[in-house]
Formats: C-alpha cells, sequence, structure tokens
C-alpha cells in the first residue's frame, strides 16, 4: 500500500516528466507503470487522488435488518440464519449483529456456555498466529476458539498494519531459516524448468525428428540438435536450450547457416530415389551404388548410404513361417554330399532345391525352383497350387532339359517327401545326376536355397497387400520377378551384375 502523499507525489512527478512513466520509477522506485497510469487516470477524471478506499456495501440495509430480526427470532444460530436466508457469511453476519444488536450475539464453546476471553489471552493467540506456529485453525483449535475470532483479535491488537511491524519474541531465527527456505524454493524452481525442457525436448525429438520419446539426446545428431533448437527457441532461451543439449554455439550457427546452402547432392539425391524406386524398393545402398557406378558417376558409398538414410529409403525386412514338406522317413535317405559348400567353379556343377509357400488372401501357392550355385541363376522353376509330385517333377524335367551330355550336377535338397518319391528318384538316376540331402530338420545345410526365397518374398511379396489379386495373377507376377531376378537384378558377389550378365560378360551365355 503506498500512502496518499506518496502517490500524489508520483503523479504530479508522472506530469512533470512529460508522462514518462519509466522515468518516474525510475526516479521514486515505486509504483509499477500500470499502477501509475491509473493513478493519474484518477486525476484526470476527478481531479485529486483518494485519500481512503471507499468499499461500496454488497447488501442493502433492509437485508441486514432481515438477517438480524432472524438470527433473534429463530434461536439465535449463525448457521442456521445463513442457511435459511442464503446470504451471507457466517462472519459477516456476526458483524451485522454486533453492529446492529449489540449483546445480542452469543459466542459459545461446543458446550454453549459463554466464554470471555482476556486481553492476555486474545494478545498470546495472535502472538502464536503471528509466529506461525501452526495454520490459522490449529492455533484458534489451541487457543479454544475460532478462526474469526482470530483474525478479529488480530486487527483489534495489530490495527490495519501487518503484524510485521509488531516486535515479537524470539524472532532472531527467522532471517536464517528464510534464506534457507528461499534457496530451497528457488533450487526447486530450477530443477522444475529444466525438467519442463528436457520433457519438451523429447516431444519435440518425437514430433519433429519421429525418433522415439526416450531416445538419448548423444545419440542425435547436430543437426537434429539444431532443428529441436529452433523449434523451442521462441519459448527457452538459446543458451539453456544448448547447455541442454550439450551443444556449442558454434556447432548451432554452423548448422543454421548450411541450412540456407544449396544442397550439393540434389541431382544424386534424385537418381537414388529414381534407381530406389524403379527396382520397387528392393535394393540396398549397396546395390544402388553399384548402379550409380556403372553408370559413370563417381561416389562414396558412404554418400548414398546417407541420402537414402535422410529420404528413409529402407527395404522393408520380414520374417514369416516357412513351409515344410518332411512327411517322415518315406525312403532311405542319402548321404550330404554338398555338406554346406555351394561354391562351384562353373554352372551346372552343384543345384539346390527346395518349395516354398506363399499364403495370399485367394490361397495358396507355391514356388519349386533349381538354383546354380556358381551364379545363383534360376535355372528352372516352377508354380502351382498344390505341392504335389508333379510340381517338382516337371521342374526337375525343365532343368534336365538344359544340361549338356557330358553335365551330371549334384542335386541337393532336404527331406522333404518330394524329393523320396519314386518319380523323382527314377528321373535323377536316368539322367545321371547325384542326389545329395541336408540332415534331418537343419536348414542351414540348404542355406542357400533358403536365402533365395528370403530375397524373393522380402522384395516381392511381404509388405505388400495382394487383396484382389486372383491365383493366375499373382503367378504371373510371381514369373515376371523371377525373370527380372535372372536378367535384371544385380548380385554384389558378380560384380553388380546379374546372374546373366555375369554369364555373358565370361562368355557362357549370348
Amino acid at each position: 500500500m503506498f500512502s496518499y502523499e506518496e502517490r500524489v507525489k508520483a503523479v504530479e512527478l508522472y506530469i512533470k516528466y512529460g508522462c514518462s512513466a519509466a522515468a518516474t520509477v525510475r526516479e521514486l522506485g515505486y509504483p509499477e507503470r500500470k499502477t501509475l497510469k491509473l493513478w493519474y487516470k484518477e486525476y484526470l477524471k476527478t481531479g485529486g487522488i483518494h485519500e481512503k478506499f471507499i468499499k461500496h456495501p454488497n447488501f442493502s440495509q433492509k437485508q441486514i435488518t432481515i438477517a438480524v430480526e432472524h438470527y433473534q427470532e429463530h434461536g439465535r444460530c449463525i448457521a442456521r440464519t445463513c442457511r435459511m436466508l442464503g446470504y451471507p457469511s457466517r462472519h459477516t453476519l456476526r458483524d451485522w449483529i454486533d453492529d446492529y444488536a449489540p449483546g445480542c450475539r452469543k459466542a459459545s464453546n461446543s458446550g454453549g456456555v459463554v466464554i470471555q476471553y482476556t486481553q492476555e489471552q486474545k494478545k498470546g493467540a495472535v502472538i502464536d498466529f503471528c509466529l506461525r506456529k501452526g495454520s490459522a485453525d490449529a492455533v484458534a483449535d489451541a487457543h479454544g476458539t475460532n478462526r474469526t475470532s482470530l483474525y478479529k483479535w488480530k486487527k483489534e491488537l495489530l490495527g490495519e498494519e501487518s503484524a510485521s511491524t509488531m516486535k515479537l519474541p524470539d524472532k532472531s531465527a527467522l532471517p536464517d531459516d528464510k534464506e534457507a527456505l528461499l534457496t530451497t524454493l528457488s533450487d526447486l524452481k530450477e530443477q522444475i524448468y529444466r525438467q519442463k525442457m528436457e520433457l519438451d525436448i523429447l516431444n519435440k525429438a518425437a514430433e519433429i525428428l519421429k525418433k522415439d520419446q526416450g531416445v538419448d539426446q548423444k545419440d542425435l545428431t547436430n543437426k537434429e540438435k539444431s532443428n529441436l533448437i529452433d523449434a523451442l527457441r521462441m519459448t527457452y532461451p538459446l543458451n539453456s536450450l544448448l547447455e541442454m543439449m550439450n551443444m556449442p554455439k558454434s556447432s548451432y550457427f554452423y548448422q543454421r547457416c548450411a541450412k540456407g546452402k544449396r544442397d550439393k547432392y540434389s541431382d544424386l539425391r534424385t537418381e537414388v530415389i529414381s534407381v530406389f524406386s524403379e527396382n520397387n524398393s528392393r535394393y540396398g545402398y549397396r546395390r544402388v551404388h553399384a548402379v550409380i557406378r556403372s553408370g559413370g558417376q563417381i561416389v562414396s558409398e558412404k554418400v548414398i548410404r546417407r541420402i537414402m538414410r535422410e529420404e528413409s529409403l529402407v527395404v522393408p525386412r520380414k520374417q514369416k513361417r516357412k513351409y515344410n514338406s518332411y512327411m517322415g522317413e518315406i525312403s532311405p535317405a542319402v548321404e550330404n554330399i554338398v555338406a554346406r559348400d555351394f561354391h562351384a567353379e562353373q554352372p551346372n556343377v552343384k543345384w539346390l532345391t527346395d518349395l516354398t509357400e506363399f499364403n495370399l488372401p485367394a490361397g495358396k501357392v507355391y514356388l519349386s525352383p533349381i538354383i546354380d550355385c556358381f551364379d545363383g541363376l534360376a535355372v528352372s522353376w516352377t508354380i502351382g497350387t498344390s505341392p504335389n509330385a508333379e510340381l517338382v517333377n516337371d521342374m526337375l524335367d525343365d532343368a534336365i532339359s538344359t544340361l549338356l551330355n557330358d553335365e551330371k550336377p549334384i542335386v541337393h535338397s532336404d527331406r522333404g517327401c518330394h524329393y523320396r518319391w519314386p518319380g523323382w528318384i527314377s528321373r535323377m538316376d536316368e539322367a545321371g545326376l547325384t542326389r545329395s540331402m541336408s540332415r534331418k530338420g537343419c536348414s542351414p545345410d540348404n542355406s542357400a536355397c533358403e536365402g533365395f526365397f528370403g530375397s524373393i518374398k522380402n522384395e516381392m511379396f511381404y509388405y505388400r497387400s495382394w487383396d484382389g489379386y486372383t491365383i493366375e495373377q499373382f503367378i504371373d507376377e510371381l514369373d515376371r520377378y523371377l525373370v527380372w531376378y535372372n536378367g535384371k537384378r544385380i548380385k554384389m558377389s558378380l560384380g553388380a551384375m546379374s546372374p546373366l550378365e555375369y554369364r555373358r560378360s565370361i562368355g557362357l551365355a549370348a
């Protein structure tokens, strides 16, 4: 509160300084600019400054009279009167009774006995209250009174001034306690501030960078940190954000300048996206790099990998249950001649075969190929809707028809029933081919063929909806993929060439 003289002095100085609130407050040290302007508006409107505030009553004289009469006529119960009339508060009604019907109000404890408090008792209660020996209710209970009376005694003893002007005993310890509390409060505010900043950073990382909310800030690049800081600079000071992100200011401004520069890989970025799309999202960064290098452009593999990461060009990967054709030992098993050695110095020395299943909404489709260990070429394949003997036998007949008279490859398979039926065995014997079988339940013994199936399903089947496709349409799609696999799909082990391109390069195919 400011005295009348202080307010008048402030308004006069404000007028003297040409209505400059800043100059007035700087010289006087009070009040706030908004308060000063309110005083000035009052001065212009009324020609002066009010000395005391005039409180306008909330209730009319008639309402006061009705409330006091109701209290006197209905058992002198303040709570009942307030409840029946709906007004005023109990404290206000007590004041009305004391003003308009002195001596009528009864002050009683729970037993209904009127209690008269001495001046010393009132003073002791007020001192305990000002020393903060508990809440107002606790101090009132300790002295056998109520909260309202306690505040009334305080007002009677101390007047309008705050209790801070009263010299109270044993107050010398308060300043030290206050400093400790203020220090603790400041530390807690700082801790809350930093935790809120950290939470906002994590939320922005999830929103802008698509990171998990539990991401470690140490794992973020300087570019990602710079983007987060730019997003939060309107909320937090730059220095605080830099400290929280553990990022030097020079690095932050370097990243800001880099944003305005032209992307020197813009043309290469377009080409990478084009190569990735043309191959139906089947090429990783090594194959994309090989395709671009084959076009005559010299570029680092790391640059291709970074561009693909920035553009989210990811080859889908998914594992599903494999088809199992094992039906027991229906004929004697043969020796595992290949013994996981899938290397061949020339074509038609080692062949691999197996069956795999494609589960579609329209039904199931089965693929039976023969793979040459020399370069991974699919020598022949058959596609059908039933994993029967006809499917594998027709595939073997097609593969045998491609052999020269002196070519007698080893044909390695698992222990599936298709490779132990008489039809398969007789065809192998008539062509002079050698049978080789994996050990029971040991898929790594035929891992090269399993890898061929994995490539097909990851690049062509998984992560694609086949709703609405008929069996015939899917078979055509699978057949086109196998043709593309042989003629177009590059293999890094073949010098970034497809199997047919590799054979042409060494003179084994036209």
